[in-house]
């Protein structure tokens, strides 16, 4: 579905290659390319037909470049899309038309202080680079987004993306003290800083924390760093059924350990990802719960004991791994399961909503019975203590009918988890792909009210059109 298809709502004044000029002239030969790539049309959406178009892309290496490219597309009505490393599952990075702002050049580290447990990073560097540099100096930072390789935290913290360990630590927003910012038509904000309290203003820090490129350009964050845990110890549970493994889960709430991680992945996602799984296990699909203990080795084995007791009850077996390689082998199986449900037929449709934990179950058999209407095979696994889950819809990608009907299918998702009293998305944003969805999840006075905020920060409309729109 190229967003090409729709209405352009702005007004260019200059031709794309009238733009990429004047560009090149104001920021430098290197820093704007055109004719566009076509990987900076696209992001993890692409598998279901979402690409783009743009005239120039512009790889800034500076604030200043960032602040200096918006001012003159801002003055021109070319609208701007920021992107990080592509990884969103919400087409948030999708272009329709007029310039890519690509911040992968800016991967400077501002600073880093062990003893005050805080860093400051550059919006390209990757959340791998991130996690390394506080490991570096003893220190933790807790946000584990998938593809951390690629991500870059400027665009985590754009998302407030979420994770595995999000349970027990929170969304990236929890660890973002402060930022830098450029918004229309071209100013810079910094907003925070090292402060640990500061309830002084109005939270702008937070609006643009999950703004998805809408209210402004994220070009720097500061960010809190913990020590680092001494260590982890998961526990899973295999169960014959969705009942008796949510019934675990609350048990595991109710174990009086705070787990680092509470997942689960359904019986027809752990079909799919069985041949891979790196230990000894009950043969054949089950309902999987995985769980994790951390903190000082006594810490850590006391929140295992207890999982481990809570997990048991109706599990058809219960594996507690205790060595390193074996640890990180098991969430190697875990961060692979979406990549096991492609590989099913070639082509999922995956959505990212979250329901009260109580209704988990009900979320988690509602997506299978909506495939079924489909004539698809789903599954479904997330975070099942924060009640996330990604309903999956599995398919050919060469089969266009089969591809409509996971359309209507994940269409469906959204009605389950409103009325289950949920959320469109727990963590991967609204983008381009959840167009229309948020309407329905805000009442009159909210939408209107987010409406008015996107119109005081971008009164043309012309950063990241479309995007995390009413």
């Amino acid at each position: 579905m190229p967003l090409a298809e729709t209405p352009r709502p702005w007004r260019p004044e200059v031709s794309a290659a009238a733009l990429a000029g004047e560009l090149r002239a104001l920021l430098g030969e290197d820093s704007v390319v055109e004719p566009v790539p076509g990987r900076y049309l696209a992001d993890a959406t692409e598998a279901q037909g979402l690409r783009g178009e743009a005239d120039a892309v512009v790889l800034p290496r500076d604030t200043e470049s960032v602040a200096q490219a918006m001012e003159r597309c801002y003055s021109l009505g070319v609208p701007i899309t920021p992107r990080g490393g592509g990884t969103g599952y919400a087409g948030g990075a999708v272009p329709g038309g007029g310039v890519v702002l690509a911040l992968e050049r800016m991967r400077g580290v501002r600073s880093i202080e062990p003893l005050g447990w805080r860093a400051e990073v550059e919006a390209g560097l990757t959340t791998a680079h991130v996690q390394r540099l506080a490991l570096e100096s003893g220190l933790y930072f807790p946000p584990d987004p998938g593809a951390a390789e690629q991500s870059q935290i400027g665009g985590n913290v754009a998302t407030n993306a979420g994770g595995p360990h999000a349970f027990k630590y929170g969304v990236t927003a929890a660890w973002v003290t402060g930022l830098e910012a450029v918004v229309p038509p071209g100013r810079v904000v910094r907003l925070g800083g090292a402060a640990r309290k500061d309830v002084a203003g109005y939270d702008l820090r937070s609006l643009l924390v999950g703004s998805e490129g809408t209210l402004g350009v994220i070009t720097a964050v500061k960010l809190r760093l913990i020590p680092r845990p001494q260590t982890r110890f998961p526990v899973l549970g295999f169960y014959r059924d969705a009942r008796a493994g949510t019934a675990a889960v609350e048990a595991a709430l109710g174990s009086g350990v705070v787990p680092a991680a509470l997942e689960f992945v359904d019986a027809g996602a752990d079909e799919a990802a069985l041949a891979s799984f790196p230990a000894e296990r009950p043969a054949g699909p089950s309902f999987v719960v995985l769980a994790e203990a951390d903190g000082s080795e006594p810490e850590a084995e006391e929140g295992r004991a207890a999982l481990r007791e809570a997990l048991s009850a109706g599990a058809v077996s219960v594996v507690a791994p205790r060595e390193p390689s074996e640890v990180s082998d098991l969430w190697r199986w875990r961060d692979g399961i979406s990549l096991a449900a492609v590989a099913a037929l070639g082509g999922k449709l995956s959505e990212d909503v979250a329901v009260p934990v109580e209704r988990l179950m009900d979320a988690i058999e509602g997506t299978v019975e909506i495939g079924a209407r489909h004539g698809l095979r789903a599954c479904s696994w997330g975070h099942a203590g924060d009640g996330n889950l990604h309903s999956t819809f599995l398919f050919d990608r060469r089969d266009a009918d089969a591809r409509g009907r996971a359309g209507e299918a994940a269409a469906e998702v959204f009605d389950m988890a409103l009325k289950l009293g949920g959320t469109v998305s727990g963590e991967h944003g609204v983008g381009i792909a959840k167009a229309g969805q948020l309407a329905r999840q805000l009442d009159p006075a909210a939408a209107g009210l987010h409406g008015a905020i996107k119109d005081v920060f971008d009164p043309e409309g012309l950063l990241n059109p479309r995007k995390k729109s009413i």
